[in-house]
């Protein structure tokens, strides 16, 4: 029996990017050690997963589960042509990780960088003590620095589908800032639903318009699972065109400022409905989902991603 698949979707093939590393564990209420989080990272890349974000450099004082971003970025042992994504929230953060790539030139700590904003003046003053403007004009001139570093300049739009403090964000001022992003030089565009406020209807049409504003630039969506809609509103961006993902080990991860905001959908859940579907990933997903039942042995909890507790599908004949 040959498992049923939507007609024409066989050919497919999306990129995921791993970014539980940082997103995930900075959300843990106790630090990783620093061995742990370099097995976990290795067992990810050799499961397949090509892209992880893997630090952050950020104030330790802020995010202690973060601090040893260096350490792990060295300490990693990752498949050639792995990429290499670390993320940073302004001009002082770029300067450290650019002083960090400088002392070790004889190996690549990192070959992308992420900038972020929110859609939402209230949470990107929550998040970052800025405005949206204060923010998109340090974009404009650290963008430029990155570029010229020959790094890969991401970016990323947060609340873009909903914001707990000002509710609706409207679809025009999100694609706005995608658009200054790109401005800026930044090949790649992230939207993320930072709380879980996404429908699949709204993440539908949401991306067809991203798609049709940003040709040339990679789209890339970002879904929580605080309401139990993130696979289906990842279905709804692939339907309309997104073949670009972020996702994390386990379903880690969530905003850490307003409350009740839970973790991001779980890769292994997202390979599993893909592959079902007949869209490649690459990732070997029996890997994926033995790294991901590793991680709850070393976070002392079980984790909630559906596929850690089912595994993978098997059909009979297959």
């Amino acid at each position: 029996m040959i498992h049923p698949t939507a007609s024409g979707d066989e050919r497919r093939s999306v990129r995921i990017r791993e970014v539980g590393p940082r997103d995930g564990f900075q959300n843990e209420a106790e630090t990783v050690p620093t061995a742990d989080k370099i097995a976990l990272i290795n067992a990810l890349g050799h499961a397949g997963l090509t892209r992880i974000e893997l630090a952050s450099f950020v104030r330790p004082d802020l995010i202690p589960q973060l601090a040893d971003g260096v350490e792990v970025l060295r300490g990693v042992d990752l498949p050639a042509g792995t990429e290499r994504m670390v993320l940073v929230p302004n001009g002082r953060g770029l300067d450290n990780a650019l002083r960090q790539r400088e002392l070790f030139t004889g190996q690549a700590l990192f070959d992308a960088v992420t900038l972020f904003v929110s859609a939402s003046e209230t949470h990107n003053k929550k998040n970052i003590n800025r405005t949206i403007e204060q923010t998109m004009a340090e974009v404009a001139v650290m963008g430029g620095r990155i570029v010229a570093e020959g790094l890969r300049f991401c970016a990323v739009v947060s609340t873009a589908f909903g914001c707990p403090y000002e509710g609706a964000v409207p679809m025009n001022h999100v694609l706005d800032l995608a658009e200054r992003f790109v401005d800026a030089g930044a090949v790649e565009v992230g939207f993320g639903d930072t709380t879980g406020m996404a429908n699949p209807a709204y993440s539908g049409r949401f991306f067809a318009a991203a798609l049709d504003r940003l040709p040339g630039v990679e789209v890339t969506a970002h879904f929580h699972n605080t309401r139990g809609q993130g696979l289906a509103n990842a279905y709804a961006a692939l339907e309309a065109g997104c073949t670009s993902f972020e996702s994390s080990f386990g379903e880690l991860g969530g905003c850490p400022v307003p409350a009740g905001a839970t973790g991001n959908i779980a890769t292994e859940d997202l390979v599993s409905m893909l592959h079902e579907m007949g869209v490649e990933t690459g990732v070997d997903l029996p890997a994926l989902i033995d790294a991901a039942r590793a991680a709850q042995s070393i976070l002392g909890r079980p984790l909630t991603s559906h596929s850690i507790v089912a595994g993978p599908v098997v059909w009979a004949g297959r």
